[in-house]
């Protein structure tokens, strides 16, 4: 019999915290941050809940680490895009914030309970420039500052649409007034 190499501490570590992430994930997606409890978590991790306080703090740490990896997938998916294609990028990003319970965990919960200045820091960490790149190409005569409130404008409208179609309502109507704004931004 074969004896099986024994898993280093730091192995141990990161197979606990994914665990916990992915736990999470799943039941704040569907019931919520305020809808679940660190023991319930713990639970269904199969761990003890000190392990959540020994990993992340707490349950707002362990969550900022759940929205921290929901934000990097979202931005993985967008970067694996050609910059030159607003439109397949525009239909690209509906198509990722699809996931279950993505638009909850990024676009409610994520600023209710990290703020909106730290979604904004993780999100200009995960892949947020995409949006000013593509829009920088399309309006190359405005100047930063510009840019800057456009970009944060158009974003807020994403994620106001990204939360209807959660709730719904079909995406098309949405993708299509999108692109209509952006197209209409260089004749602008």
């Amino acid at each position: 019999m074969q004896e099986k190499p024994s898993r280093t501490q730091a192995e141990r570590r990161a197979g606990t915290q994914a665990a916990l992430i992915a736990v999470a994930r799943d039941l704040f997606a569907q019931h919520g941050f305020a809808g679940v409890g660190a023991p319930e978590i713990a639970q269904a991790a199969g761990v003890t809940r000190g392990a959540i306080t020994h990993h992340f703090k707490d349950k707002t740490g362990l969550f900022h680490a759940v929205v921290t990896a929901e934000a990097e997938a979202v931005g993985a998916a967008l970067a694996a895009l050609p910059s030159d294609d607003m439109a397949a990028a525009v239909r690209h990003w509906f198509a990722v914030m699809d996931q279950p319970g993505r638009a909850r965990i990024l676009l409610i919960d994520g600023p209710a309970v990290l703020g909106v200045e730290e979604m904004a820091r993780i999100d200009a960490a995960t892949g947020a420039a995409e949006l000013g790149e593509g829009l920088a190409a399309a309006r190359p005569d405005m100047d930063a500052p510009q840019l800057a409130a456009l970009t944060e404008i158009l974003s807020a409208g994403f994620d106001r649409a990204a939360l209807r179609i959660a709730e719904g309502a079909p995406p098309a109507p949405y993708i299509t007034a999108l692109l209509g704004v952006i197209a209409g931004l260089g004749r602008v």
